[in-house]
This record gives structure tokens, sequence and C-alpha cells, in this order.
């Protein structure tokens, strides 16, 4: 479980395919702190730590991850977000991420706004419409909160320190990003579909 508070930038240092799995190689600040088996969150997705050199990690993408997710879109030289699991006890600070995305976006805009800035994605809406205004939902691991959503578009406000401490400084219109929408919304709307009146 994770909380979409970004802990350190990584680079893509290497991509190694196998079969249908794509192993990375990342280097970062976290590398050092890591162990094998470990859970980390990278670009919001949940992958396990399979082995570790000096300042560099690995991890492993099966076939179902790189289809769900914007991790086989990755190249040498790009970065990725890093969060490690929660610890128990730890304050909260963003909001509950699995580290299991729902579905991508595509980046339509990007627009500065004084000093922080607004970012506008479009998305395959789900019928159970998952997003409310000032709601929460995790962008590229990053826990934010959705302004004015429609039936297939939103946006989120980005601050200076998530804007340069993140991957939003490098996003563009038209890249692909990874969603997960809150889970509470996700249970409600699955109760609601069982025994209740639809969402």
């Amino acid at each position: 479980m994770f909380t979409g508070i970004i802990e350190a930038l990584g680079t893509v240092a290497s991509i190694r395919r196998e079969g249908e799995n794509v192993h990375f190689d990342i280097e970062s600040g976290l590398s050092e702190a890591l162990k094998i088996d470990q859970s980390l969150a990278h670009n919001g997705v949940c992958l396990t730590v399979t082995a570790l050199l000096t300042g560099v990690h690995t991890v492993t993408a099966v076939a179902e991850t790189l289809l769900r997710s914007n991790l086989g879109d990755l190249r040498e030289g790009d970065p990725v977000n890093l969060e490690r699991a929660m610890v128990s006890g730890a304050r909260l600070d963003g909001h509950i991420v699995q580290g299991h995305v729902d579905a991508t976006g595509i980046c339509t805009a990007v627009e500065e706004a004084g000093g922080s800035w607004y970012v506008y994605f479009r998305y395959e809406p789900s019928p159970e419409r998952l997003l409310v205004d000032k709601g929460s939902i995790c962008v590229n691991g990053v826990s934010l909160t959705v302004v004015s959503p429609h039936d297939d578009l939103f946006s989120v406000a980005i601050i200076p320190y998530t804007w340069e401490h993140t991957t939003f400084h490098r996003l563009r219109p038209g890249d692909r990003v990874n969603l997960e929408f809150d889970i509470i919304g996700k249970y409600i709307a699955r109760y609601a579909a069982l025994y209740g009146k639809p969402a």
C-alpha cells in the first residue's frame, strides 16, 4: 500500500526483454535502501525488487502490467516516480493507493498559472463515473486532487514542489499516464452495482 507521495525520481538505466516480460534497471537514491522482494511503486505501479547493485535496483513487469500501464512506453534515460510502501503507523499524507493501475490517460494540455500548473487529461470513462470534483486520483503514482471532471476529461493542479520533484515537469501533450482511481470510490461503485441502484 502507498500514499501517492513521491519519494524520489529514478532514471531508467537499462531495459531487457525476456519473453513477454520486461526487466527495468532503475538508478535512484532510494536503491541503496531497498531489499530484494520489497514492493516499490514505479509511476504508480507496484513492482517487486528482484535484484540490487550499487545505486541500481531491478524490477520486472509482466505482460498484464505492460498492457494496463505506461511502463512499456519507458525508454533508457526516462525519469520514473518512485515511492516505497507505506510504513504502518505513519502519516497518510496523500490518500490510499494500491499501486494497481486502473487505466491510462492521455495528457491533452499543460497550462502555467502564475507559478503553478494545470494539467489536463482525457481517458476512457467507466460506467461507474469514479471521478468526483475535489476527489482523489493517482496520476503516475502522484496523489492529486481532481479538478472539474467531465465525461472523459479531468484536470489537476500542480504546485511548484510537485512539478519539480516528480515527472510532471517532463509531461507533454500526447504523453500517456497511469491512472488509479480512489479505492473507496471503487468499492462504493461495486457495492451499488451489486446491491443498490446504479451510481
